[in-house]
């Protein structure tokens, strides 16, 4: 049975990579070229994936090459092409509200794939978060386009498929064995996506190099290391609410780089959101084993 200590490192470990993802969308819109999004999203995973290949030499073998292929398009190729398709259609706060949702679908999933009851408090906890990222990134003005929204639901689908289905296949191999061949298949599958609907991409500045090696070394090597190996320790429940975490820090950093003001509502969006993650985690905290209680009969007395 693993202690809670353990487990909360292994949650405060996890929820680095969350995190990190907050970062996105400040580095993309500063350090990359405007109008490649799947360019970009081929350019951060693919390279990171071939990095991470030749670490640790290990190709899949038998099955693993269509699950590393159906969990590459579920995590990064689909996941990503939606996202991208959601920031473009709608305002950048009703896209992170409708991707909210995801934590909501991985608690419906795991019962299905993994078997795991549902609990009331993990439901309440996640749907504290939605009201939190609401709070924190919709603006009264926003507007709600058909395609937009279809988009983000889409991709909150596919990214609680891959959660739920990475801990359901249990790969025989190291978290960074497991990441590199999910970042290379989601990366080889987004090659062709990206040269078909995107026009060249013009030789990069120092700038878009800077950008693209975070976003490939930092952005989906570490961070996705770091979220698959929680995900083989925690729940994907749990896991999955940590993603609540992103549009905290992408509102932080605008308003600490980009000098935002944060409001009223904003920070009690903050509140319910980090009293989300704290719920979810503590329903999902590992139960001690109780003791047995000591006997209460007299103990025997030699006559």
């Amino acid at each position: 049975m693993k202690t809670n200590s353990r487990y909360l490192a292994d949650v405060l470990i996890t929820a680095v990579a969350p995190a990190i993802w907050g970062s996105t969308y400040f580095v993309t819109t500063s350090f990359l070229p405007h109008g490649y999004p799947l360019t970009s999203a081929m350019l951060r995973a693919l390279p990171a994936g071939l990095l991470l290949l030749l670490i640790v030499r290990k190709l899949p073998t038998g099955v693993w090459w269509g699950r590393a292929f159906i969990l590459g398009a579920l995590n990064f190729s689909f996941f990503w092409a939606m996202l991208f398709v959601s920031a473009y259609r709608l305002p950048g706060g009703v896209a992170a509200t409708v991707g909210a949702v995801q934590p909501l679908i991985v608690i419906a999933l795991s019962r299905l794939f993994l078997g795991k009851p549902i609990r009331f408090l993990a439901v309440i906890a996640g749907l504290i978060g939605m009201s939190g990222v609401a709070l924190l990134v919709l603006t009264p003005n926003a507007a709600l386009d058909p395609v937009g929204i279809a988009a983000g639901l889409a991709g909150a689908v596919s990214m609680a498929f891959g959660t739920v289905l990475t801990r359901h296949w249990q790969p025989p191999v190291s978290s960074l064995t497991f990441t590199s061949w999910q970042l290379t298949a989601g990366g080889i599958l987004l090659v062709p996506v990206a040269f078909l609907l995107e026009p060249a991409l013009p030789a990069p500045t120092p700038a878009n190099m800077l950008g693209i090696a975070y976003l490939g070394l930092i952005g989906a090597a570490f961070t996705y290391l770091l979220w698959f190996r929680g995900l083989s320790r925690i729940e994907p429940s749990a896991a999955a609410s940590l993603g609540f975490l992103s549009p905290v820090v992408a509102t932080l950093l605008g308003w600490l780089a980009l000098g935002q003001s944060l409001s009223p509502a904003q920070i009690a969006g903050f509140a319910m959101v980090l009293a989300s993650v704290w719920l979810s985690q503590r329903t999902m905290m590992p139960v001690r084993p109780t003791r047995p209680a000591a006997s209460r009969e007299p103990a025997s007395h030699p006559a």
